[in-house]
């Protein structure tokens, strides 16, 4: 089992390290132990799986063996070269340098552990992934852990059933059974059975799919009565600070997602790592996660909760855009995991109110007040500090107090209109809806900067 690197994934690190028993530990020669090399030796050691070290990219830049095996001695599993116990092959992966001998180690550690299983049994085993493939349905990769899984078996995993229809090893062959140990890739779900599930065998179809059934019923009837309790606890009526927690919640923004992806364990991890982005500011709400193409049943879902479509490494069917699009419905898809949580990041932000900086870039005191017909008056002013400027925000300040507040409308140096009038100099200033200046009066200018918000 190849489980992904990226730090969203540690589920599927975590299950992979539970399902098998001896465990691979790819480390670069030129990085070195890294946040999740250290999170996939945890998982390996909870498991109590045997760990074979692959030192990978020995012929790349920079690469530094040594400083590896320094840091594996300084984990507790010093290399057998080092005087640990720990098997560890250098190899590069592009040039294909000790493979054959990295694939050697791995069948004589199986050999000293002496691993076997009962092959004469119903079969049983863990689902690695699932998903939904074209012209296929659902299908799971497994791995049968005892008995043998043969084409025509009943099989029961959480919710769905299955009767086999085909079996099919890693390069796509079909298979008539498969032992103990074997990987393979079964179809016929009757749907997406969740990664990490286990599957037993039934007797026939009618009694897995009863047995589905009666764990859909209880899974539903353990629900309503978690629902029941909850009711029940908050029965004594609304207080105070129930009150207060109802309106800030309806005050905070909320961005409600359906999550699809390729496979489950992805779209599991997707949403793990999406929720992980939420922040007091602003909610995060996920109220679908599926496994497939994103469809026409998902925009009408998305547009009755209001909410927005993230895809990763997955297609819209024919139609979809245009519904979408109908709909208004935002449609957020990346084949880069990382790539995916920077847009819905953006999504989050993007909601946020807009904040603002103001800075204050000058003062001038009225000297003295001049008609200029009508009514109207402009203020005949000295710069005292800074600088300004015809294009920023002015406030009148009257006793240190702030009586009018808004655009400068006229700015002159005599009779010409002009930008800007810096400290030591004389000006005309007319402020924008206003004409009552006294002797005395100080005109601020500000300056309005918009800030990007951030979610934490």
């Amino acid at each position: 089992i190849d489980t992904p690197g990226h730090a969203a994934f540690s589920m599927m690190r975590a299950r992979g390290a539970n399902v098998t028993d001896i465990s691979v530990l790819v480390i670069a020669a030129d990085d070195a132990f890294k946040p999740q090399t250290e999170e996939a030796l945890k998982f390996a050691q909870q498991a109590n799986n045997a760990i074979v070290v692959a030192i990978n990219k020995i012929d790349a830049k920079g690469a530094n063996v040594d400083r590896v095996k320094q840091q594996m001695q300084e984990k507790g599993i010093a290399p057998e070269d080092w005087g640990g116990e720990t098997v560890t092959v250098e190899v590069s992966a592009i040039n294909g340098t000790n493979i054959d001998n990295l694939l050697d180690m791995i069948l004589l550690q199986a050999e000293v552990m002496e691993l076997k299983a009962n092959p004469d049994c119903s079969a049983s085993g863990i689902v690695v992934e699932s998903q939904i493939e074209q012209g296929r349905g659902a299908t799971a990769s497994v791995i049968i852990e005892k008995g043998t899984l043969k084409k025509g078996d009943a099989l029961l995993c959480g919710e769905v059933y299955c009767r086999v229809k085909s079996l099919l090893d890693d390069k796509g062959k079909q298979l008539k059974s498969a032992p103990p140990g074997a990987p393979v890739r079964v179809l016929g779900w009757s749907g997406v059975p969740a990664s990490g599930d286990h599957f037993t065998t039934e007797k026939n179809e009618k009694l897995a799919k009863r047995a589905a059934e009666e764990v859909i019923f209880e899974r539903k009837r353990e629900l309503n009565a978690k629902q029941d309790n909850d009711e029940d606890s908050t029965s004594g009526g609304p207080t105070v600070d129930d009150l207060f927690a109802a309106i800030e919640k309806q005050q905070k923004k909320c961005l409600r997602l359906i999550v699809k992806s390729d496979v489950h364990g992805s779209a599991e991890a997707l949403a793990d790592a999406i929720l992980d982005l939420q922040s007091d500011k602003i909610d995060l709400d996920i109220i679908h996660v599926g496994v497939g193409n994103i469809t026409k049943n998902d925009v009408t879902l998305a547009s009755a909760s209001d909410c927005c479509i993230i895809g990763f490494n997955v297609r819209l069917d024919n139609g979809v855009q245009s519904v979408a699009k109908h709909h208004d419905i935002r449609i957020i898809q990346h084949e880069i995991i990382y790539e995916l949580l920077d847009k819905v990041e953006e999504e989050l932000v993007g909601m946020l109110d807009v904040e603002f900086s103001e800075n204050k870039t000058g003062a001038a005191e009225v000297r003295q007040v001049f008609p200029i017909g009508k009514g109207r008056y402009v203020a005949g002013c000295m710069v005292t500090e800074g600088t300004i400027n015809r294009s920023h925000k002015a406030r009148l300040v009257r006793s240190g107090e702030v009586i009018h507040e808004s655009n400068i409308d006229t700015l002159r140096r005599f009779k010409d209109n002009v930008k800007e009038v810096r400290a030591g100099y004389e000006c005309g200033i007319n402020v924008d809806g206003y004409d009552d200046y006294q002797e005395g009066d100080v005109i601020e200018c500000v300056s309005v900067e918009e800030i990007r918000p951030s979610l934490r």
